[in-house]
């Protein structure tokens, strides 16, 4: 294991540096992993951010995200950047298996791996930890990093500015969370004061869908929704045919969940979608119930109490029924 000293006497000198993160990259993952790459390129790191997977169009204005390399449309160059780095930079994530394919590269790379993560139960992989539950971010955790272990807030310029906030404001979703603590505002206002234009991110991310996804997403409102009211407990379920019938691409369900949980009533809302040979699950929670503990203990997923996801094997209606059988388990935390 590194320690703190060790790593900043690491970081004295240009490295060869690859920063990555967890598949189908969300506003925290790319938020983090391009904030500490415009952070490190000033120092003359050779740095490079290499995801698992493509991500959604509204996260690709970010600065840096022009040099961002997708592992799956570049194998060849990503495995050459993995073998021959120094450090790796593992944001918003604490397991291999989070990276897909990458982490088996990954684990046998012989560079020194830093986690930078806010999520349950890390995976023994790395060499350094900056971790912290607590956080209602990854790019949090990356704005404490830079600031206060590596002492160097003079860096957060406007590049790393833009980038954190987006992570901060999407992870929190806009700020709602009940981890975004007034540490978290006096953060954001730093972002801010080095150059983050709050109002233009917030139109970035959350004004600029297309017109398939607007539809797509009225279609799961009046048609795919369903209450279980016993259980105070809302579904949203999308097959494969409504996939390809509103052409539905990366990010196009980012968020969709959350219209269930808006429900007054509701405390539990799942988004349960067909893709390919998987069935994903998104679930999200409010208060005390813990929606990772389902994802963990009966989909194979996992996350933070009141937003986690999973995955299933089997068909889609047998994973609604699934989740449905599972629910008289919680009956008592869902109606209090």
């Amino acid at each position: 294991m590194l320690d703190l000293a060790s790593l900043t006497e690491l970081l004295d000198q240009p490295r060869k540096i690859v920063i990555t993160t967890h598949h189908k990259p969300d506003g925290d993952a790319m938020g983090s992993s391009l904030g500490l790459y415009n952070y490190l390129i000033q120092q003359g790191h050779h740095a490079k951010v290499i995801t698992p997977t493509d991500y959604p169009d509204f996260l690709n204005w970010m600065p840096g995200n022009g040099e961002v390399i997708i592992y799956t449309e570049n194998t060849e160059l990503s495995a050459t950047l993995i073998a021959d780095a120094e450090i790796i930079f593992c944001t918003d994530f604490n397991s291999l298996s989070r990276i897909n394919e990458m982490g088996v590269l990954v684990g046998k790379s012989a560079a020194y791996k830093v986690m930078i993560d806010h999520h349950l139960e890390p995976e023994d992989f790395d060499d350094y930890r900056h971790w912290d539950i607590n956080a209602c971010a990854a790019a949090q955790l990356v704005y404490t990093f830079i600031v206060d272990q590596l002492k160097h807030k003079e860096l957060i310029n406007k590049d790393v500015a833009t980038c954190l906030y987006t992570g901060i404001m999407t992870d929190s979703a806009s700020f709602r969370l009940p981890n975004t603590t007034s540490t978290v505002h006096r953060i954001v206002a730093e972002l801010i004061d080095a150059g983050a234009n709050n109002a233009r991110i917030h139109d970035l991310v959350y004004n600029s869908a297309s017109e398939n996804r607007l539809r797509f997403l009225g279609h799961c409102l009046a048609n795919c929704l369903e209450i279980l009211p016993e259980y105070n407990t809302a579904i949203i379920s999308v097959n494969k045919t409504d996939i390809a019938r509103f052409n539905v691409n990366t990010g196009d369900t980012e968020g969709i969940v959350n219209y269930a949980l808006s429900i007054a009533t509701v405390r539990l809302a799942a988004f349960i979608v067909q893709r390919n040979d998987k069935v994903k699950l998104s679930l999200r929670s409010k208060g005390e119930f813990p929606a990772n503990e389902i994802c963990k203990k009966y989909f194979n997923g996992g996350g933070h109490r009141n937003a986690a996801g999973g995955q299933s094997d089997e068909p889609l209606e047998a994973t609604i029924n699934k989740f449905k059988s599972i629910l008289p388990e919680y009956k008592t935390l869902l109606i209090q």
